[in-house]
């Protein structure tokens, strides 16, 4: 039965996964303090099996965010830092002649892992920075014509400093375009900052989390999350948003059909963390931002009028009327 047809009309499995997800939540909270709604978005994107770009500054604990990720779904994870004399061969592996046995063995990089952190992304060349788009996109390695295929749930959590420029590659818009949301984590707040103060002796917070999560179960998940119901109206709305995005003023590149389906996808699951088998029009507003931000480009004279891309997020959403929800029949 295809995507289109399914439809989620099993209330206990929709609570078995709202209950799921808040569980993983509370457990990576425990590691990454007072930062629900980016565990949420992060939690969102790993069972959308898609992969998430964090714009931040250092010291935010983007690296804590990722092995809080791991540990949650007893998943493994690796930390790949990214810079200007890196190889494509150091990410995914290399192909080495045993001498010994008189065979090739493929010697697996850091991204056969189900959680990778690639830190500062930005920093490698354009041919390191390609090396991912296979694996993001298809969930596989070739190495010298071999396919290994990477663990699954799978997810690439990529960072990149918002200030600092210098001896950095911008990802260019394929690279980009392989991210499913984008989101910062910021600055702690004033009570998180001081229970991190107060707990300065433990170095790793994360270390101390327990599984809440298989693997298998997240996958489940994922499954589900394709059965979510998405109206026509719905699906309309977002049509809409994309043809409006190429017609506002100082964009460059508006959202693309893929940019639309994304925004769909994430949207379906995150109906599921609310409680709810079918999506609704504020699902869509919610996520407009996380989703939309790195697929919308705009042009040098925005830049110079600073005019930011959320900005202009808040434009388009204001500029498209949503359906209401007497127009859904689902709802």
């Amino acid at each position: 039965m295809t995507e289109t047809t399914q439809h989620l009309h099993d209330e206990a499995q929709v609570r078995w996964f709202a209950d799921a997800f808040e569980a993983m939540t509370a457990n990576v909270e425990r590691a990454v303090l007072g930062k629900r709604h980016v565990v949420r978005l992060a939690l969102t994107c790993l069972v959308t099996q898609g992969h998430l770009l964090l714009e931040d500054l250092p010291g935010t604990g983007k690296t804590m965010l990722a092995r809080a990720l791991a540990n949650t779904i007893e998943g493994s994870h690796s930390r790949i830092q990214f810079t200007p004399d890196l190889l494509p061969s150091d990410v995914t592996g290399v192909t080495v002649y045993d001498q010994h046995k008189g065979t090739f063995e493929f010697h697996r990089g850091p991204i056969f892992h189900h959680l990778v952190l690639a830190d500062e992304i930005n920093r490698a060349s354009p041919k390191t920075q390609a090396a991912l788009l296979e694996v993001m996109e298809e969930g596989q390695v070739t190495v010298d014509g071999v396919t290994h295929p990477v663990p699954a749930p799978f997810m690439v959590i990529a960072t990149q400093n918002p200030v600092e420029q210098a001896g950095t590659y911008r990802l260019p818009e394929a690279q980009l375009d392989r991210f499913l949301m984008k989101t910062a984590i910021g600055h702690p707040g004033a009570e998180a900052m001081e229970e991190l103060l107060l707990s300065s002796a433990v170095r790793d917070r994360s270390a101390a989390l327990s599984p809440v999560a298989t693997g298998a179960e997240v996958l489940a998940m994922s499954e589900l999350a394709g059965q979510v119901r998405v109206d026509r109206a719905v699906a309309g709305y977002v049509r809409r948003l994309a043809e409006q995005s190429h017609d506002l003023p100082h964009v460059r590149l508006g959202l693309s059909a893929r940019g639309g389906l994304a925004l769909i996808r994430v949207a379906k699951t995150w109906a599921l963390t609310q409680g709810r088998g079918y999506v609704v029009p504020q699902d869509i507003v919610d996520l407009a931002v996380p989703v939309l931000s790195h697929r919308l480009l705009l042009d040098a004279h925005a830049q110079f009028a600073d005019i930011t891309v959320d900005a202009v997020i808040e434009q388009l959403l204001a500029a498209v009327q949503p359906p209401s929800l007497g127009a859904l029949g689902s709802a």
